[in-house]
C-alpha cells in the first residue's frame, strides 16, 4: 500500500461525512425529483451571488470601469496603510484562484454537462463579482496592522470583530476559528497537495521519462516555493505582479490561435452554448443538471463567496476599504468570465468537448491545443506550472494567516514569539507539496475541496448579517469620491 492509499484510507470516513453536509440534495430530500443532484453548497453560493449583486444595486456593473481605475495606480497612494499595491494585491489574490480549476476543472464542466456549461460558469463569474466586493471590502476594514506595519486580515477577523460589533461575540468568535480551521486544512490540502499532483501528472505526461519520480519533483517545487514565501506578502505579491500577468496572457494568448484556427465554428459554437444552457438534453438532469454544473465549476474556480481573497487584499495601501473592494470585483471577471470561457471555447470549436478519447481533466485541454500545432501542449504545460505554482505560494499565505490566527498566541507563550508558528506552517505547507507530488490522494484531495467549499457557510453568514454595513460604505465611498475627496492623485 503506497502513501497515497494509506492517506486516502485514514480520509475516507471524514468525506463521508462532509458530504453528507454539504453535498446533500435538499429537493431529493423532500421527494423532489429533478433529474440531478443539487448540492446545497451550490444553492446557497448562488443564492449569495444574488443577494449581494441586487442587495448592492449591481455594484459589479456601475463600478466596473472604476475598478479599471484603481487597478492602473491613478489613486495609489504610497502614504496610505497597507503593503502592497491595489495591483500586487489583486494578482495575489488572482494567483490563489487561477490554478488548475481553470484547465482541469472547466474540462470536466463541459464534458459532463455540454456546451450550455459556459454560460453559466459566466453567469457565475459575474455574481461573483459582487461577492468578491463584499468580502474583500471588510477584509480591509477589518484588518489589524500590527507595529511594524505587517498586516492581518480576512474573514476570521471581520467575522469576529464585526459579529462582536451586534453583540454576536461568541458566534463571532466561533465562525471565525472554524472558518480558519478549515482554511488551513484547504491550504495544504487542495490548494497545495492538488496543484502539486496535477503538475508532476501533466509534467509526466510530456516527460514520460519522469514518471515515479514525484518526489523529486515535490522536492524541487517546494524548495521554490519556500525561497518566495519565506519573504512574505511582498515577496510573494512582488512574483504574483511578475507571474500573474505572463501566464494569463500566454494562456490566452495560445487559445485565442486555436478559436481562430477553427473560426468557421463560430456560430455552431456559440449557438450550442446558448442552446445548451436553456434547452439541454436529458444529460445530467437537462437545463437544471447543466445549470448546476456551470455555477459549481465557476464558484469552485473564482472561489467568490469563500473569503479567501480577503486575506490578500487586505493587505493593500489604500484611502478608503471600499477601492480594494472595487479591485477585487475584478478577479472573478477576469478568472472566470475570461480565461475558464477561453478553455470552454477552445474544447467547443475544436469539438474535443464531446470528450472521444475519454480522456480527463487537464489532459483533455493538453489534447485540444495539439490539434493546432503539435507542441502547443508543451507551451500548455508553462502554464499549468505556473498555474501550480503560483496557487501554492499565494494560499501559502492564506494558510499561514489563518494558522496564526489560530496558534499564534499559544506559539508566543510557548516560545516568546509568534515567529515559530509562521516556521511551523511552511515546514507542514513544504512537506505536503513532496507528499502531494508523489501520491495519488484522490480522498485527500476531495476532502481538501470540501473544506474550501465548507468556509462560504460562515463566511457568507457573516456578509449576509453585515451587508448593510457594505452598503453604507459603498454609498459612503460614492459620495467622498463625487465630492472630490476620492480623487486621481496621478
Amino acid at each position: 500500500m503506497t502513501v497515497g492509499d494509506k492517506i486516502d484510507q485514514a480520509f475516507e470516513p471524514v468525506v463521508w461525512l462532509l458530504e453528507q453536509v454539504f453535498f446533500w440534495d435538499p429537493f431529493a430530500a423532500f421527494g423532489l425529483d429533478l433529474g440531478t443532484q443539487v448540492p446545497i453548497i451550490v444553492l446557497w453560493l448562488v443564492f449569495g451571488g444574488i443577494f449581494f449583486t441586487i442587495r448592492l444595486r449591481f455594484v459589479n456593473i456601475r463600478m466596473f470601469s472604476h475598478a479599471w481605475q484603481l487597478l492602473t495606480g491613478r489613486y495609489d497612494n504610497q502614504e496610505d496603510k497597507g503593503q502592497v499595491s491595489h495591483f500586487q494585491a489583486l494578482s495575489t489574490a488572482l494567483s490563489a484562484t487561477v490554478g488548475m480549476g481553470n484547465i482541469a476543472s472547466v474540462a470536466i464542466a463541459v464534458t459532463v454537462g455540454g456546451p450550455g456549461a459556459t454560460f453559466w460558469m459566466i453567469v457565475a463569474g459575474l455574481l461573483g463579482m459582487s461577492l468578491k466586493f463584499a468580502e474583500c471590502t471588510l477584509g480591509v476594514k477589518y484588518r489589524h496592522i500590527s507595529p511594524d506595519g505587517e498586516v492581518s486580515g480576512g474573514p476570521m477577523y471581520y467575522l469576529k470583530q464585526g459579529l462582536a460589533k451586534r453583540g454576536w461575540r461568541r458566534a463571532g468568535m466561533f465562525l471565525a476559528g472554524f472558518y480558519a480551521l478549515m482554511a488551513v486544512g484547504a491550504s495544504v490540502g487542495g490548494s497545495n497537495m492538488l496543484q502539486a499532483n496535477q503538475a508532476f501528472a501533466q509534467f509526466s505526461l510530456v516527460f514520460q521519462g519522469a514518471q515515479g519520480h514525484g518526489f523529486w519533483f515535490g522536492v524541487v517545487l517546494a524548495i521554490l516555493i519556500g525561497v518566495v514565501v519565506i519573504g512574505g506578502i511582498k515577496s510573494i505579491a512582488r512574483v504574483s505582479s511578475l507571474v500573474v500577468p505572463f501566464m494569463a496572457i500566454l494562456y490566452i494568448g495560445a487559445a485565442v490561435i486555436i478559436i481562430m484556427v477553427n473560426i468557421r465554428n463560430l456560430g455552431s459554437a456559440f449557438g450550442m452554448i446558448l442552446e445548451g444552457a436553456f434547452n439541454a438534453p436529458a444529460i445530467k438532469g437537462g437545463m437544471i443538471g447543466v445549470l448546476i454544473t456551470g455555477f459549481r465549476r465557476g464558484v469552485f474556480s473564482n472561489e467568490a463567496g469563500a473569503g479567501s481573497a480577503a486575506i490578500a487584499h487586505s493587505a493593500a495601501r489604500v484611502q478608503h476599504p471600499v477601492s480594494e473592494g472595487l479591485v477585487s470585483l475584478l478577479e472573478p471577471f477576469i478568472d472566470t468570465v475570461i480565461i475558464c470561457t477561453m478553455t470552454s471555447l477552445v474544447l467547443i470549436f475544436t469539438g474535443l468537448y464531446k470528450n472521444p478519447d475519454s480522456l480527463e481533466g487537464a489532459q483533455l485541454t493538453s489534447a485540444a491545443f495539439a490539434t493546432v500545432f503539435s507542441w502547443f501542449p508543451y507551451l500548455l504545460l508553462v502554464v499549468i506550472l505556473l498555474f501550480s505554482f503560483s496557487t501554492m505560494v499565494s494560499w501559502s499565505y492564506y494558510g499561514r494567516k489563518c494558522f496564526d490566527y489560530l496558534f499564534g498566541n499559544g506559539f508566543e507563550k510557548l516560545t516568546g514569539s509568534r515567529i515559530w508558528a509562521s516556521h511551523t506552517y511552511h515546514l507542514l505547507f513544504l512537506f505536503c507539496t513532496v507528499i502531494g507530488a508523489s501520491s495519488s490522494l484522490v480522498t485527500v484531495l476531495d476532502f481538501s475541496d470540501m473544506m474550501l467549499l465548507s468556509l462560504t457557510f460562515p463566511n457568507l453568514i457573516g456578509l449576509i448579517i453585515m451587508s448593510g454595513e457594505i452598503r453604507a460604505d459603498l454609498k459612503e465611498y460614492r459620495i467622498l469620491k463625487r465630492n472630490g475627496v476620492i480623487r486621481p492623485i496621478k
